[in-house]
């Protein structure tokens, strides 16, 4: 306002300037000076405050999109908003004036590009994100008689559904995850499978298994906090005796098919902390431990975690 009314003060005095021959010419080159002066000021006003980062730079399928948000001055303390089709994802502040939300693929979406809406301080930013596609090998598994066909409990999907429906704001973790047992991988994330003959439709292996012998330690490969202590005697009988930890902002992690629970819930974990020991309960054809990782409900492979740092 101050600029435009400067201007528009100037322009008169410059029209009247052709009338009235007397005005003197030092008032119409101070003018003139003074637009000049005052206009860079105007342009140099930020134009879009709302910077915005996708990483990684080329997302697979199965890979955690980390959409970072900064806001210059705030003008509320309400958080920004990310969407992509009929899903909004929460965002949770990381560092002042910058706000991050997860967004998760998986192996039964299709490749291809992600629109994303951005949303806040008044602003809207549209980005559009390219997932490239990646082949899941195919497994087939024979549960032996007692196994197959094994269902789960209500209330063991009940509480599962609830540890993975976890948006705690705090941030437990720090750096990267680390292994939770040190037996090789034998199953990696995202295998289709055939049980016993017959396709699993819309199934996927939603974690990595590590084929350690029964009994050796299962750590935390993370901080957080125990939300999930699950047994077979409590009706477990698909994941077995389980630990579930909530790593914050929506990550959480399962262990599934343990001999030995270490921890109780409620109890704040370190990475590498022993939390239980390797077994073959539930739904299992051998010992070994399943490690899953979910982010915002959905199964996420969790070896970029290990391999880069989400802070």
């Amino acid at each position: 306002m101050i600029t435009e009314d400067y201007a528009s003060n100037c322009n008169n005095k410059l029209l009247g300037s052709s009338v009235k021959h007397s005005t003197a010419d030092r008032r119409t080159i101070n003018c003139l000076i003074g637009m000049f002066v005052a206009f860079p000021v105007a342009l140099a006003l930020p134009v879009d405050a709302l910077q915005v980062q996708v990483t990684p730079t080329n997302p697979k399928l199965g890979d955690t999109l980390s959409v970072e948000i900064n806001l210059d001055n705030p003008a509320n303390s309400r958080n920004p908003t990310v969407a992509s089709g009929q899903k909004t994802y929460p965002t949770f502040a990381i560092a002042p004036n910058k706000y991050r939300a997860f967004v998760p693929t998986t192996p039964l979406e299709k490749a291809g590009t992600r629109k994303f809406r951005i949303s806040g301080n008044g602003q809207v930013q549209n980005l559009a994100v390219k997932v490239g596609d990646r082949k899941f090998p195919v497994q087939r598994i024979n549960l032996p008689p007692g196994k197959a066909g094994v269902q789960a409990t209500e209330y063991e999907l009940k509480r599962v559904a609830a540890l993975k429906a976890l948006q705690t704001p705090q941030k437990y973790w720090n750096g990267l995850f680390i292994k939770p047992n040190a037996g090789r991988v034998s199953t990696i994330y995202g295998v289709r499978r055939y049980y016993n003959g017959k396709f699993a439709t819309d199934y996927y292996h939603r974690g990595v298994d590590y084929a350690g012998a029964a009994g050796s330690p299962v750590t935390a490969p993370a901080a957080g906090r125990v939300a999930l202590v699950g047994k077979v005697s409590q009706g477990f009988r698909v994941h077995g005796n389980v630990v579930g930890i909530d790593h914050g902002q929506g990550v959480t992690s399962i262990f599934m098919h343990l001999s030995r629970i270490n921890v109780t819930e409620g109890d704040l974990v370190k990475p590498g902390q022993l939390i239980g020991a390797v077994g073959s309960t539930g739904a299992s054809t051998g010992p070994h431990l399943h490690w899953g990782l979910y982010v915002n409900g959905q199964s996420v492979d969790p070896t970029p975690w290990r391999t880069k740092v989400v802070n």
